[in-house]
């Protein structure tokens, strides 16, 4: 299997139908997040599969998105009642 590195995935659509499906998108690869700002564990090859698909909802005239790869030498803090991140040994897309 190979490493997955922590990513915060963000962005901003303005059309509806495109958020819907660019939320989907993303929430297929999210351990966690809120709102339109979710944390993704990723592979280069989910990254780029990822990348690919946002690319072709998003209108890059309109729209903004944003990943961001967390460097894995810090420590993850979290505030209230805020999870810590985990890569899971497998997702449940359904």
């Amino acid at each position: 299997m190979s490493r997955r590195a922590l990513y915060l995935a963000a962005y901003d659509v303005s059309d509806a139908k495109r958020l819907r499906r660019a939320l989907r998108a993303v929430k297929e690869h999210a351990t966690g997040g809120q709102k339109s700002v979710y944390e993704c564990y990723l592979s280069d090859a989910e990254r780029d599969e990822l990348l690919c698909e946002l690319e072709g909802i998003l209108d890059p005239q309109e729209d903004r998105f944003l990943l961001i790869r967390l460097d894995p030498r810090c420590r993850v803090e979290t505030l209230g009642i805020a999870v810590q991140p985990a890569d899971p040994d497998f997702f449940y897309v359904g």
